[in-house]
């Protein structure tokens, strides 16, 4: 059975889009870094995941 990291990265949040290529999950555009964490708090909560800080303006929603 072959794993890949989109089976575990269920959400990408990010305050510049040019940042981030096309992929398997989301990806949600922020206005802010206010709501960047907003939104990333609420879809964890959804969906059971996990928020991490990728320090560069990109949030990640993931499955462990």
């Amino acid at each position: 059975m072959e794993i890949k990291i989109n089976d575990y990265i269920l959400a990408i949040i990010t305050l510049d889009l040019k940042k981030v290529s096309g992929g398997g999950c989301p990806v949600f555009l922020a206005a802010d870094e206010e709501e960047l964490h907003k939104t990333s708090l609420y879809l964890a909560k959804v969906t059971g995941g996990i928020v991490h800080d990728l320090e560069n303006g990109i949030l990640i929603v993931c499955k462990h």
